[in-house]
């Protein structure tokens, strides 16, 4: 029984992480944090 528990929470989990990563990326977060990546990638390399 404690497995089942364990198991049935491991799901619950991962569907309501995969629900709030869609949920950024459709409210186009996910091109925010690209542009904050490579703005912070060109100054780690000296082109920023």
């Amino acid at each position: 029984m404690k497995n089942r528990t364990i198991r049935a929470v491991q799901a619950g989990l991962l569907l309501l992480a995969a629900g709030l990563v869609a949920l950024g990326a459709y409210s186009g977060e996910a091109q925010a944090v690209f542009v904050k990546a490579t703005k912070i990638c060109m100054e780690c390399i000296g082109l920023g």
